[in-house]
């Protein structure tokens, strides 16, 4: 589980927005990039290259 202290302070690389934390999949949401950062062994890993790119079906069930 990632810290809530550090998600209040990080945001996208690339827009700056704030980011979601997605539980089950162990991913940090970026719904203005539509893109889904992975989570490895409790470390965030904010580059773009190891991003998802996310369907607007998946991100809009995401803020439901």
């Amino acid at each position: 589980m990632i810290d809530k202290k550090l998600l209040d302070i990080l945001a996208c690389p690339l827009c700056k927005s704030p980011l979601r934390y997605n539980k089950a999949q162990q991913e940090l949401i970026c719904r203005a990039d539509r893109l889904a950062f992975p989570i490895r062994d409790d470390i965030p890993v904010m580059l773009e290259d190891e991003a998802r790119t996310l369907s607007s079906e998946e991100t809009d069930a995401l803020y439901q």
